[in-house]
Formats: C-alpha cells, sequence, structure tokens
C-alpha cells in the first residue's frame, strides 16, 4: 500500500497502539506495520478539519459583527432548514443538526481529494457505507422514538383501517412486512453505491486524464468532481430527509 504523507505520520504516532486495538479485537490488518489506512487517515483528516471550523465559528459567533465564515455556516444550516421544513414538515428542526454535519462530512470527503497528495475516502466503498447505515440507524430511532415501537412497526405490516376488508387486514401483514424490510434494506445498499459509484467514477476520469494530458483539459474534470461532490451530497441528504419523513411522519 502506498502510504499518504498524513497517513505515515498516523502509523508512526500511533500504529502501534492501533495494531495492539485490533489484534485484540481479533482483527488482523493486512499490513502490520502500517495498520492505519490512507482511508481511515483521511477521515480522521476530515474530522480534525471539521472540529476545527466549527470550534472557529463558534467562537467568532457576532450579531454585530458576523464575519464570513458566520456567513457560510448561515447559508449551509438555512439551506439544510428550508430542505428538511419542505421535505419533513413543521417537527424538522431538530434532526437539521444531524443532516447538517453529515452533508459537511461527505462534502469534506468528496473534495478532499482535490487537495495534492490527498484522497477522497469516498470513493472506498467503506466509508459511504458508513454514513449509509448511520443514517439507517438514525432515521429507524427517530421513528420508533416519534410514534413508539408498536406504532412504528405498524407501517412495516399495511393499513389496519377498518374500512379495509377484514381478509386483508389479516394476510396483508405476511406480504408487506418482508418487502418493507427488504425496501428498508435496499436504502441503505442505495445510498452506498450511488455515493461510491458516482466519487468513483470521477476520481478515474480525472486520473485517467492527468496521465494522458497532464495540464488544461483535465482542469474541467477538477471541475466537474466539484459539481459531482455538491451534488451527491445534496442528494445523500435529501434521501435522509425524505426517510426521516417518512419514518417520523404522523399518521391520521
Amino acid at each position: 500500500m502506498e502510504q499518504l504523507a498524513f497517513t505515515a505520520l498516523l502509523n508512526r504516532l500511533f500504529g502501534a497502539p492501533v495494531l495492539v486495538l485490533l489484534l485484540k479485537l481479533h482483527i488482523h490488518p493486512k499490513y502490520p506495520a502500517t495498520p492505519i489506512t490512507n482511508t481511515v487517515a483521511m477521515e480522521i483528516l476530515v474530522v480534525m478539519l471539521l472540529t476545527i471550523f466549527f470550534i472557529t465559528v463558534r467562537t467568532r459567533l457576532s450579531v454585530e459583527r458576523p464575519g464570513g465564515l458566520q456567513h457560510t455556516m448561515e447559508v449551509i444550516h438555512g439551506f439544510v432548514a428550508d430542505m428538511t421544513d419542505e421535505v419533513i414538515g413543521h417537527h424538522s428542526s431538530k434532526y437539521v443538526p444531524y443532516l447538517v454535519t453529515l452533508g459537511m462530512f461527505i462534502l469534506s470527503c468528496n473534495l478532499i481529494g482535490l487537495v495534492p497528495g490527498l484522497e477522497s475516502p469516498t470513493t472506498v466503498p467503506i466509508v459511504p457505507l458508513g454514513c449509509a447505515l448511520l443514517t439507517w440507524v438514525y432515521y429507524h430511532y427517530q421513528g420508533v422514538r416519534t410514534n413508539g415501537p408498536i406504532g412504528y412497526l405498524k407501517r412495516f405490516i399495511g393499513p389496519r383501517d377498518k374500512e379495509v376488508p377484514l381478509a386483508l387486514r389479516v394476510f396483508l401483514p405476511f406480504l408487506m412486512f418482508p418487502l418493507e424490510v427488504f425496501s428498508h434494506i435496499a436504502r441503505a445498499m442505495s445510498l452506498t453505491i450511488r455515493l461510491f459509484a458516482n466519487m468513483f467514477a470521477g476520481e478515474m476520469v480525472t486520473l485517467v486524464f492527468f496521465s494522458l494530458i497532464p495540464l488544461g483539459i483535465p482542469v474541467v474534470f477538477e471541475g466537474l468532481h466539484i459539481g459531482v461532490s455538491l451534488v451527491q451530497t445534496y442528494v445523500f441528504v435529501l434521501l435522509a430527509c425524505v426517510y426521516l419523513g417518512e419514518a417520523t411522519g404522523q399518521e391520521h
């Protein structure tokens, strides 16, 4: 494995204790001498940069003289808040912090590969899968929290209204429940594949053109990479909003 400079630094500082921890968990890394991979290192770097960004914004908050960072964060927060209000409804404000954090993490992971010497961790399937599974668990948790365990499970067995014929009310759950379970599992797969496939394809196209034509044309593909990164982040957060809206919506 060709290590990035930041990955080599992390392995030099923390490689030994990380290897011990992995072995205790019965996880055997492919390269024991360098247990921290480029993907993990890039995620750590993104988290560090976002943490510094959030702390900087928090310490510079001002009503009288808001700075550029504050304006940027207000625009991002307002955009996500408007989207959640439109998709989820009036009770959406409590989901905005998660969605903003999720979106900024994915966008940063998408764009960090544009920096020479760094890689986009979202071009590796495990990172989009982690974001998808976290979102999957989060919207189910919020669904149970909002409707109660029984009320949320009722959504998996079809309509129970008295207007529905008795025969359907008896047999419909046996058909609907496995379909609903499969549908929710497919959501995690869909989120993962969509983000990974688009970012991986964009990365490969850019690398191919850089190898063929080092200057000029590859810059256009770097712009395309930025566009794809923005669109895929928006789609991921939008779908998370849709799933949250379905899970937490009140049936009347």
